[in-house]
């Protein structure tokens, strides 16, 4: 997946711990043969050479998985979908090379896109392509996947104090650490290194979606790589998204959908489900400076930095 993982605990609370950390961030490697779109062998790249000729079985974990992502998408009005990597190809972020589609690439891409075009039979536990060329990439839940997996496996080894990070925009904590909740740091999108906000988590977990790091510029305009499955344009109006959720996996999804959605959607969505609670970093109207959404938190867990 392309990121560190790591696991923090307090060392003299687990006599063990290091050895329980490291197995269970053996679960990593499986969920990335799992879900990864790059691997050949992988369930997902046999689901997308296989389920526009007809259903393909899949194990009830992966099913849930893609349930959830399904789901997801019907929430959230289409702005987060899974089946939207032939875009994601179209716009050659798939190789990190991005690059302007002309209009008919971009229109096939478009043609195979859409949840609706995704079946999924409950029954069989089978995932179904109801449009040839189709594909799907779980490349925005999966991280956050391995470490609800990975946090599955200390709570079995009887770990209960720890925190678990994927390349540090996915994250999931789980009790205290030294009698306090861990505490995230929410950084500026524009200038590395300069926190916005500190969140407090604990049994809980948060994502960061941003498209700081994955870009590239054309004819003086820059294009970031999430992009909105309704136009398959990139999405714009938004720097970065923190979500705070109560698995990984539903967190890291929801960043990106509301990356998508913008403010007055996303904030509709977290009246909804109070569960979520969202810190979005917007362009300022007026000025170099930039405007902050929050919704959701108690008082006690977020810390706003003063300047």
């Amino acid at each position: 997946m392309a990121s560190e993982f790591e696991v923090c605990f307090p060392a003299d609370e687990y006599e063990d711990g290091t050895r329980l950390a490291l197995q269970s961030l053996d679960a990593v490697d499986a969920v990335e043969e799992e879900l990864s779109f790059f691997r050949p062998e992988s369930v997902v790249s046999r689901i997308n050479r296989l389920a526009a000729a007809g259903p393909v079985a899949v194990e009830p974990q992966m099913f849930a998985l893609l349930k959830q992502a399904s789901d997801l998408c019907a929430e959230t009005g289409g702005a987060y979908d899974i089946t939207s990597a032939p875009l994601w190809q179209a716009w050659g972020f798939a190789r990190r090379a991005g690059q302007i589609p002309s209009a008919a690439e971009l229109a096939q891409a478009q043609s195979c896109v859409g949840g609706h075009r995704l079946e999924l039979d409950p029954g069989r536990q089978t995932v179904r392509f109801r449009q040839p060329g189709m594909k799907i990439s779980l490349g925005s839940i999966g991280k956050g996947y391995a470490l609800d997996v990975c946090s599955e496996r200390l709570l079995e080894s009887g770990m209960t104090n720890f925190l678990i990070h994927g390349g540090q925009s996915s994250v999931l904590a789980h009790g205290v650490n030294r009698r306090s909740d861990w505490a995230i740091g929410v950084c500026h999108p524009h200038h590395i290194g300069e926190r916005l906000a500190t969140v407090r988590l604990r049994n809980r977990a948060l994502g960061t979606s941003s498209s700081q790091f994955q870009s590239f510029r054309h004819e003086g305009r820059r294009y970031g790589h999430i992009l909105d499955p309704r136009t398959g344009q990139p999405a714009e109006g938004v720097l970065s998204v923190t979500v705070t959720a109560p698995t990984a996996a539903m967190a890291d999804a929801l960043s990106t959908a509301f990356y998508v959605l913008g403010p007055e959607r996303s904030l509709e969505y977290c009246r909804r489900y109070p569960d979520v609670s969202m810190f979005m970093v917007c362009p300022a109207r007026v000025g170099e400076k930039v405007e902050i959404v929050t919704v959701g938190f108690r008082a006690d867990e977020l810390v706003m930095v003063t300047r």
